[in-house]
């Protein structure tokens, strides 16, 4: 069966297809689904953003479709950069960007501070158009400096325990990480139709 992901961002579909292609779903993108639209994500929560990219996709679709919005919740800034992670260092900001103005932002606040966690919001529409909320949260703290080759984002400067986000394998961050929590709910909940 068909499931639609209402983004074209190569790493997420990757993830997605890990989890759900042994379920017997093929992960498509917006795109390949002929949904080629950016929608403009004007939720204040992880929650309003996930569900308008996902029925907008839908509506164009009529397949199948699942939307997620993540990002990172630091503590010590009072949950930013949360739904705004993508654009936190401006518009055309690189993963280097970003995570370079967190770290000057974090440069004095000690260690036992500087908790934070990641967050994905999964919004899933099933064939019969009905809606459902899924998610999903790791917790860690910011690091020093990026570490690791693996990852994007702030996988390089998010902890946990001894390694960064970018230091795990593609399976041990599945096992752990924020979105893969979402998706072993997605997963149960795509078991039980």
């Amino acid at each position: 069966m068909k499931l639609v992901l209402a983004s074209n961002n190569p790493h997420k579909a990757a993830e997605f297809a890990r989890v759900l292609a042994p379920l017997g779903y093929e992960v498509i993108s917006q795109k390949d689904a002929g949904a080629d639209l950016e929608v403009e994500e004007t939720g204040t929560t992880f929650e309003e953003n996930a569900r308008l990219k996902a029925e907008a996709v839908y509506r164009l679709t009529e397949l199948p479709t699942v939307a997620d919005d993540s990002g990172l919740a630091v503590d010590a800034l009072g949950g930013a950069p949360g739904v705004y992670s993508a654009r936190y260092a401006g518009p055309d900001a690189t993963d280097a960007d970003r995570n370079q103005k967190l770290l000057r932002e974090l440069e004095n606040v000690p260690p036992e501070q500087r908790t934070a966690q990641f967050v994905c919001v999964l919004y899933y529409i099933d064939e019969n158009g009905q809606g459902h909320t899924l998610r999903g949260e790791c917790p860690g703290v910011i690091g020093y400096g990026p570490r690791g080759s693996n990852g994007f984002g702030y996988d390089p400067i998010f902890m946990v325990g001894n390694q960064s986000f970018s230091e795990l394998s593609p399976a041990e961050k599945d096992a752990i990480s924020h979105r893969g929590r979402a998706l072993e709910q997605l997963e149960r909940l795509l078991q039980n139709k």
